[in-house]
């Protein structure tokens, strides 16, 4: 096997043991045995736990940032590029639930590693989400009176709750359209200027 695909077959298989047992009770001989390699092996690639966690978030929420970043770039209108940011998120958890279930757990950590990732490269992908917003107020789309960076919060709080759906049976059967689009149109009553409304009285 190439050490392109290792690499990534170590990656998946930490990212199911992470979200099973959680970062802090895994062992490497657990996502060893997850990869069906030698516990050897993994230090060929990865330094410790904390380095391969980080290497899962680079590659999972490196790919979504970096095709949200792509796909916005070629719009112009805030609202139509707000719902790519959503769509985007929301499609990569639902396809990838075991990610999603790390990113609920172990982005929120206190470890040094984890920390600067957060203030770094997990920053730059929530900028992103305050970008459009300034951008909506610019355009007399979204309310001057809402501060971006508040408000890129409460929308990826959102987010990442409502992608909590396919990971409980319960609620398994929600689709990814109409969350998406329940989602989306709630955020945006809360976000749009609301124009008044000039009613013509009779003569």
């Amino acid at each position: 096997m190439k050490a392109a695909n290792k690499h990534a077959l170590i990656l998946s298989a930490a990212t199911k043991v992470f979200a099973k047992k959680g970062f802090f009770n895994a062992r490497i001989s657990d996502i060893a045995k997850e990869a069906k390699i030698a516990d050897g092996t993994i230090y060929l690639y990865f330094n410790n736990k904390h380095d391969i966690l980080i290497s899962i978030f680079d590659k999972e929420l490196g790919a979504i940032h970096s095709q949200t970043k792509d796909m916005i770039a070629k719009e112009n209108d805030a609202e139509i590029m707000l719902r790519i940011f959503i769509i985007n998120y929301l499609r990569a958890m639902k396809k990838n639930k075991s990610f999603a279930g790390v990113m609920q757990l172990e982005l929120r950590q206190t470890d040094k590693q984890i920390r600067e990732y957060r203030d770094t490269q997990f920053a730059a992908y929530l900028n992103m989400l305050a970008s459009i917003i300034v951008l909506g107020q610019k355009q007399n789309i979204f309310r001057s009176d809402l501060n971006p960076d508040i408000i890129k919060r409460t929308i990826y709080g959102a987010l990442e709750e409502t992608s909590r759906v396919w990971n409980i049976s319960l609620e398994s059967n929600y689709s990814l359209e109409d969350t998406i689009q329940q989602l989306f149109q709630l955020i945006l009553a809360g976000l749009r200027v609301q124009h008044p409304v000039i009613s013509e009285e009779p003569a």
